[in-house]
């Protein structure tokens, strides 16, 4: 695995060596096309690699309609220096927080969704490998369990009875104010092996583990593909993908210990009241494109968390999803200092006839940010893109349009 420890080598750019850089950039062999939109100048090209599995391992956690760790390792690399501290509004599975940690920078992250945290958290200190083991071996996951119902269409009865004992035996932690980093790490790995499309998972052959269908969708699924759930070991899966999250430490691991968490809607003002943000990198949740709730009801019933009661953003609209933009623009606003930078991630949507980049751009000359540039990274097939059958820049989002802002 050909890991990039930097992707720059040098001080902080300003916004003005950063856009030379840009327009100069031929790292993959080809020149930047230049453009400009309402007299903010676009830059297009392939920026930083589509590769799969080319950023730290301990990235290597599953999410809906999450970006490459190569996207805010681009800024934060260029944009800040090592204590700064970078913030990410809405930070999903915490890619931005992740990158900010490994790079010795300080890392604030939020989102209303209390599973954004618990899938980051345990990433940012993470827990020798050893202690993992010795705390898996202690648990008598094939005891007696209470198991819903309905759920044999995932899982195994032994599978799903070593689940539920993990879930109680979480939940007794929890509540006894007995969670250490070994279990939240335990917990974690849990919520991203519980279902998937490969033999590394606790389920039978379902969606990517990013998603999770319904339990009827799931029992047609069964019918359609003549399959029945086969045995998995919890214990023994959950170890084996802790031996690859782990795989790039101790070589590179997150040094950026200061950091925190909230858990708000971006249109309440941000409950902050430590240092000014440097560089804020986030991508908003889709324009009515992705079903969070829906994705993540098995892993909000395995968390304890209740799916219904988390207020998930979903905007229906162009007009709601604008308000979603000015809110989060100015409510960072009032946490980042002068001269701050916010790099705001948005991608393609139907089939590229809406670009939202420049609706973000267009918000953000109300608010207290300034559009400076517009980066537009050129992708290349991945992964996901051929497991949902779509064509390369003919559907799907195959591009990342990121606008480049400064606080004024």
């Amino acid at each position: 695995m050909q890991y990039e420890l930097a992707l720059h080598a040098g001080e902080r750019l300003t916004l003005e060596e950063l856009a030379d850089e840009l327009e100069g950039w031929k790292r993959y062999g080809k020149r930047t096309v230049i453009d400009e939109y309402a007299g903010v100048p676009v830059f297009v090209n392939e920026f930083w690699t589509s590769r799969q599995r080319a950023a730290h391992s301990l990235h290597e956690i599953s999410y809906r309609a999450c970006f490459k760790p190569q996207l805010p390792r681009f800024f934060i690399t260029r944009l800040t220096d090592p204590g700064d501290l970078v913030f990410d509004p809405f930070m999903g599975r915490g890619t931005t927080l992740l990158e900010a940690a490994l790079l010795g920078r300080a890392a604030l992250g939020n989102d209303v969704n209390p599973l954004s945290r618990l899938l980051v958290e345990a990433r940012l200190d993470p827990p020798p490998l050893a202690e993992v083991e010795a705390r898996l071996g202690a648990l008598a996951l094939d005891g007696p369990a209470e198991r819903p119902d309905d759920f044999d269409v995932f899982f195994h009865e032994r599978t799903l009875n070593q689940i539920c004992r993990l879930r109680d035996y979480l939940g007794e932690r929890r509540a006894a104010g007995d969670l250490d980093a070994v279990d939240r790490w335990i917990r974690m790995v849990a919520l991203n092996r519980l279902t998937g499309h490969s033999r590394g998972f606790f389920s039978v052959y379902t969606l990517p583990p990013n998603q999770a269908t319904s339990v009827e969708r799931q029992r047609k699924n069964n019918a359609r593909r003549n399959q029945t759930p086969e045995y998995r070991d919890v214990a023994a899966l959950i170890l084996r993908k802790t031996r690859r999250l782990l795989r790039d430490l101790p070589r590179q691991a997150p040094t950026g210990r200061s950091r925190g968490f909230l858990r708000q809607a971006v249109d309440e003002p941000f409950a902050w009241d430590g240092p000014p943000v440097t560089l804020a990198v986030t991508s908003p949740p889709f324009l009515n494109v992705v079903d969070y709730r829906g994705d993540n009801w098995l892993r909000c019933w395995f968390a304890g968390i209740d799916a219904d009661a988390v207020g998930v953003t979903q905007t229906a609209s162009l007009d709601a999803w604008q308000a979603l933009v000015r809110s989060a623009l100015d409510n960072v606003a009032t946490i980042a200092a002068r001269g701050s930078v916010f790099a705001f991630e948005v991608g393609e949507v139907r089939k590229g006839s809406l670009l939202l980049d420049r609706v973000v751009a267009d918000v953000s000359r109300e608010t207290a940010w300034e559009p400076y540039c517009m980066v537009v990274n050129e992708q290349v097939f991945t992964k996901t893109s051929n497991t949902w059958g779509v064509d390369n820049n003919r559907g799907g989002t195959n591009t990342n349009r990121i606008v480049v802002m400064r606080r004024r």
